[in-house]
């Protein structure tokens, strides 16, 4: 462990975890690792026997690990989307979030982009992809912007970094190497400042059409198959409504999480928690305005095949997974985020624990109903997890929370020169922006005279004269 005598910095907390992490960091490591380890001896028995060790099987050929990727390349939009947004509408309360969230994508869409190498069972068999490819299917669609959405992502992260990792290096933290080659020179000039925000506009601009096209092609692979429960117009959107939902609620419990490990109480404080508790409360409303839409047709077109499963999920084996759905999605969070005296930093919690649980339910009782019904004359499929599935669920949950812990390890997880800049400018910005959209003074006709005999030229040859 090392311990730095450098002069003290304003934003000293921010830095703290990083200068010196405390045993706690050692401790929470090696507890990850050890289930990390053991997740990983799961999957490599996988690979030994096949997916015969899963509870997959005809006529249910997707289960958790679909569900899972679907899940965590949601969770993903937490960060670069909502960060972009925050920043292109100027909204000064977002300095504190926009890295926590950006975080969040980065680690995520790595974790949700292996599952399908998972579902695979032999992982070589994702070479077929590029030897044999059809640019018809949605299945290369989605390798294309998830990688081009990881690749935005990262560098979206990184360019925003680059002052902080400079800052880093000037106070000698070490692995100082590593802080001199990712501070690329940067001394902080007027010119680097300018350079830097330009790249940040154009990552920004960049990176919504990106995100929102990663989430509208995984939709894509479901609805273009005709299966029922699958077939629908709106999947496009509705899932990109779940995975803006889910991201929020991912960065509201991170930023609960660590506030209360790093006392970061000076900079998240009951307002951001306020902003993002309405947000959250606004996506719960749309998300079942959209299912409401989604059952709404389906019931009444009466199809057979898609009513099969349409009741399987009211009222059949999944009726507990759908309500539980609807409970955790719906009535739990705009219960709570719906009144003031339970919109705080505990209700929010709880609110956002249970939105994660109900967006999971959401992918569970979207892939395994449809597939469990087929429209071919064959009795009704059952699925049931293993233990393996379960334990490469873990393995995906502990692989964040150690990515994300080994992060905060090194770079700060809150922008110290975007607090220090909003610290000098935000009072400046703001009032320069309220009065841009303020409506003009109308001035009374004296004033007006008086205006004008001031604006009036004096006669020639009175120039010099007294008036």
């Amino acid at each position: 462990m090392e311990r730095t005598s450098v002069s003290p910095h304003p934003d000293a907390a921010l830095l703290r975890p990083i200068e010196n992490p405390g045993r706690g960091f050692y401790y929470i490591v090696a507890i990850l690792l050890a289930v990390i380890f053991y997740t990983m001896y799961i999957y490599v028995r996988q690979l030994k026997y096949g997916l015969g060790v899963t509870g997959m099987a005809q006529p249910v050929t997707w289960g958790f690990y679909i569900i899972n990727f679907v899940f965590f390349i949601g969770i993903s939009h937490a960060g670069t989307l909502i960060s972009a947004i925050l920043r292109l509408s100027n909204a000064e309360w977002r300095r504190p979030i926009t890295r926590m969230a950006e975080v969040i994508t980065a680690i995520v869409l790595a974790i949700g982009g292996l599952h399908p190498i998972i579902d695979l069972g032999r992982p070589d068999r994702v070479l077929h992809l590029f030897y044999n490819g059809r640019l018809q299917s949605p299945l290369l669609w989605d390798v294309c912007s998830i990688t081009a959405y990881f690749t935005a992502s990262t560098v979206y992260l990184y360019i925003p970094m680059i002052p902080d990792i400079a800052i880093l290096r000037d106070r000698g933290v070490r692995p100082r190497w590593l802080y001199n080659f990712l501070s690329w020179g940067w001394q902080g000039t007027k010119r680097q400042h300018e350079v830097l925000e330009r790249a940040m506009n154009i990552l920004m601009v960049m990176v919504i059409p990106i995100a929102v096209s990663v989430h509208t092609i995984i939709s894509y692979i479901f609805a273009m198959t005709v299966q029922p429960g699958w077939h629908s117009t709106i999947f496009g959107p509705y899932f990109v409504v779940g995975a803006i939902f889910s991201g929020i609620a991912a960065i509201l419990v991170v930023m609960i999480v660590f506030r209360k490990l790093f006392r970061l109480e000076r900079y998240l404080k009951q307002i951001h928690f306020n902003y993002l508790g309405i947000l959250l409360l606004i996506m719960s409303l749309i998300w079942f305005y959209f299912t409401f839409s989604e059952y709404l047709t389906a019931f009444y077109g009466h199809e057979p095949n898609e009513m099969r499963v349409f009741w399987y999920k009211f009222t059949g084996k999944f009726a507990p997974f759908f309500w539980g759905m609807v409970i955790c999605n719906f009535v739990i969070p705009v219960a709570l985020l719906s009144n003031r005296k339970t919109r705080t930093i505990p209700g929010i919690l709880v609110a956002s624990i249970t939105v994660i649980i109900g967006m999971w339910l959401e992918r569970l009782a979207i892939v395994v109903p449809s597939l469990a019904n087929p429209r071919l004359p064959y009795p009704t499929g059952i699925y049931v997890p293993t233990h393996t599935e379960w334990m490469l669920f873990l393995w995906g949950v502990s692989v964040f929370a150690l990515g994300y812990v080994l992060f905060a390890r090194f770079f700060p997880v809150i922008s110290v020169w975007e607090i220090e800049e909003g610290r000098e400018e935000s009072a400046h910005i703001v009032g320069e922006r309220i009065k841009s959209y303020q409506p003009d003074m109308e001035l009374h006709e004296p004033e007006e005279k008086a205006s004008a005999e001031v604006a009036k030229p004096p006669p020639p040859g009175d120039e010099g004269g007294e008036t």
